[in-house]
Parts: structure tokens; sequence; C-alpha cells
């Protein structure tokens, strides 16, 4: 089993998962059992594709599971949420991995394609927020975000820029004098959706004037890039530097990276497995897969795939391996209830 570092490296490196898999499956009521049957009568192929949030879930998951039988070929691939949900509603991909639920106008384009789907929770994660051990910041308020990394911060090269607009939303009015370099997630990743939600980058906005569209966006100046080991190397790089990714990434960078508390009114808080369990971490989140039922009901694989998902393997082992936070059991019973309930 691949672990620690070394298992986000293979992540970094856009090396998806190509293996020979068989399924076993829970128990045979949506996945409750402990995971342990095999069956090396399936073939065929999985294919998954989205959030490269999830993506080292999924890995992990299929990792165990091939451990059951040799059979079934199987892929994974993180290309980001968005982009992930244009293959999944075009009926490409058996399984969307999203860091984000589906959108309105994606919900339109599978329904326009005849795609039914099942949204699946499976683990919590905190979008964390990250420095370089160098700087001095400790704790960042929301308004702090908006000021700093915003749509009305474009062309900020310093973060002392920062402090009127700031001060003037309720932040900070003393940011150092020192170079502002963000790197973080593009608009393919259901991470920047979720950090402009979670951080109310609307809300600033239009308090300030801002139409809705304009207001829920990063600056365009900033450094985008879809691989979250691209991001923690900027940070780990630059003595001033700024970006945020997924909790575990963030706890994968070590020493190398400082994660920022965030204060959205009740005080500074700094992600944790706990904090984020409670949800008192502000920029906490619930992480999905999304299965294709039509597929499922017809491809016995995919369904004994999603039924190990499901299982304590899945929803606690490898979510825990991988890094991110189990979600608490009356949880877990509502998605394995949701499989089950799917009919496939």
């Amino acid at each position: 089993m691949i672990k620690g570092k070394a298992r986000m490296r293979v992540v970094a490196a856009s090396i998806s998962l190509l293996a020979l898999i068989a399924a076993a499956c829970g128990d045979g009521n949506g996945g409750t059992g402990d995971g342990n049957g095999t069956d090396d009568g399936l073939t065929g192929s999985i294919l998954v594709s989205g959030s490269s949030t999830v993506q080292p879930i999924t890995d992990l998951v299929a990792e165990l599971f091939i451990e059951q039988a040799p059979d079934v070929q199987f892929s994974v691939d993180g290309p980001g949420t968005s982009d992930g949900f244009v293959l999944f509603c075009d009926g490409e991909t058996d399984v969307q991995d999203a860091s984000r639920a589906i959108s309105e106008e994606e919900i339109a384009a599978c329904q326009a394609n005849g795609v039914e789907y099942v949204e699946l929770e499976v683990a919590f994660d905190g979008i964390t927020v990250m420095t370089n051990p160098a700087n001095t910041i400790e704790c960042l308020t929301t308004a702090d975000l908006y000021a700093l990394m915003g749509p009305e911060s474009e062309g900020f090269e310093s973060w002392s820029d920062a402090n009127a607009l700031a001060t003037e939303l309720g932040g900070t009015d003393s940011f150092p004098d020192s170079p502002l370099e963000i790197t973080a997630p593009g608009e393919e990743s259901g991470t920047y959706d979720a950090f402009l939600e979670l951080a109310g980058f609307e809300d600033f906005g239009v308090s300030h004037g801002l139409t809705e569209d304009a207001a829920a966006v990063m600056r365009p100046d900033y450094q985008s890039s879809a691989n979250d080991n691209v991001i923690l190397q900027a940070i780990e790089g630059t003595p001033s530097a700024l970006g945020y990714v997924g909790f575990a990434y963030a706890e994968e960078g070590g020493d190398t990276v400082k994660e920022v508390a965030v204060d959205a009114g009740d005080g500074c808080i700094a992600p944790s497995r706990e904090t984020i369990a409670d949800g008192s971490y502000p920029l906490s989140r619930s992480l999905y897969v999304y299965v294709n039922t039509a597929k499922a009901a017809e491809s016995p694989e995919l369904k004994a795939f999603v039924d190990y998902y499901v299982s304590d393997d899945g929803l606690t082992l490898a979510v825990t391996e991988a890094g991110y936070v189990e979600l608490p059991q009356e949880r877990i019973d509502v998605t394995r209830s949701t499989w089950e309930s799917a009919g496939v």
C-alpha cells in the first residue's frame, strides 16, 4: 500500500492508477460490512475522473480493492471537479470525484444527456490557507482573504497594499510590506469554487458595489495550478507566499508550509481533524462521489466497487489513511442508505 508522501507524489505526477481490480463488496446491504469478501468472476473496466482533492481517497479505495481479486481494469484521474463533471455529464465516465456539490448548470447538462446519478458524501475536508514559515502571518479573517485574493485586489504587489480594503471590510489594517505572491487552484477546481463560497467573496464584493458574478472570483493576476503539489512548492519557495489546498495536501507539506488560522467572526480557528469534523473551522466542506446509476445497474463490477467504497474499508480506513476526516456514523449511514435506495 502506498503511504504518506510517496502516495502524494504519485498523484502529483498525474499518474493515474491503472490496475487490475476485482471487487468484493460489503454485505449486500449498502456495503455496511467489513469489505473482506472476494469475487474473482468480475471483468470489465471502471473509469473515475474529477477532483484532485478526492483522488487520493479513491486511489486508496482502489488499492484496497485490488487486494480482493485481479480481473477488472480501473483508472482514476484528477483533472479537477469542473472538468470531471463535463466528462461525467457527457456519459464518458462511471464515477465522478467532487470536492463540491454538483452545480445547477452541471445538473442541467446531465439531464440533457440522460445521465442519471446518485450523490454520495464520503468525507470531510478543510480548505487550508497557507503561507511560508518565514512569514509572520498567523491568522486571516475572511475579509482579509477577500482583500488579498479577491477581484478588487488585482494589481496588489505587496501584502500591505490590501490594508485599506481589508480595513474597510472589517479585516486587518497592518499587513507587512512584503511581496504578495499567490498560487492557488484554478477555475477547473472544485476547491476554487468552495473557497470562494466558504470565504464569502460574493457577499464582500456585493457589499462593495460589485455584481454577484464580478465578486465571486479570484483576482485574475494570481498563479493558478491544477496540481496541489505545485501550489505547495510555490509556498515553500517564497518567503511571503499565499495560497490554499485541501487539508490532506497541506498536512503532507509538513514544516515546509505554515497553515494559517481563519477568523469568520468567531475568532481564529486553525484547521485540524477536530475543527473540520465539528465544522468550527470556517472553510470546512464535504467531499463526494457521484455514480452513474444506469451504468452501475448494467455493470456488476461498478456496483461492486461502489459497494466497497461505502464499506468500512472505504469510508473509514481509506479516508483516514488518505489524510482526510471521516464522516460521523450517522452520516455514513445516510451515505449507505442513499446508495442502497438508488436501486442499482
